[in-house]
């Protein structure tokens, strides 16, 4: 079985911005070989979790990696994203749906902030 992964953003006001992400995941798709790559946002901006997971569940995907894009360990990693998780569970039988370990903590992040001070610097 291939696995669907859902990269889930905050979402913004600024359309743009929601853009960025959807962007961020047609990448994640082609860098990665990964056949269904879709968005989702917890508010603000569209679909929403359950939406993106309907979506890749009637492409006949049974297991739904959440990937999520929020760089701090906030209460919507803590709180709120294990709760729409286990609603879900709850709604769509036979699926297993899951999310990866976050952003915060990893040691990539302090490689991106050095590269973009850099740039800064040599700007």
């Amino acid at each position: 079985m291939t696995t669907g992964i859902v990269v889930f953003a905050h979402g913004s006001r600024l359309e743009p911005a929601n853009e960025a992400v959807r962007a961020v995941a047609r990448q994640l798709a082609a860098a990665g070989g990964f056949t269904a790559v879709e968005t989702a946002f917890l508010e603000l901006g569209e679909p929403d979790l359950e939406g993106a997971v309907k979506t890749l569940v009637a492409q006949g995907f049974g297991d739904i990696l959440v990937v999520p894009y929020f760089l701090t360990l906030g209460i919507h990693l803590e709180r709120d994203l294990p709760r729409i998780i286990n609603d879900l569970a709850g709604k769509f039988d036979n699926v297993r749906i899951r999310a990866a370990a976050p952003l915060d903590g990893h040691p990539a992040l302090v490689d991106v902030l050095l590269e973009r001070i850099q740039a800064t610097l040599d700007s």
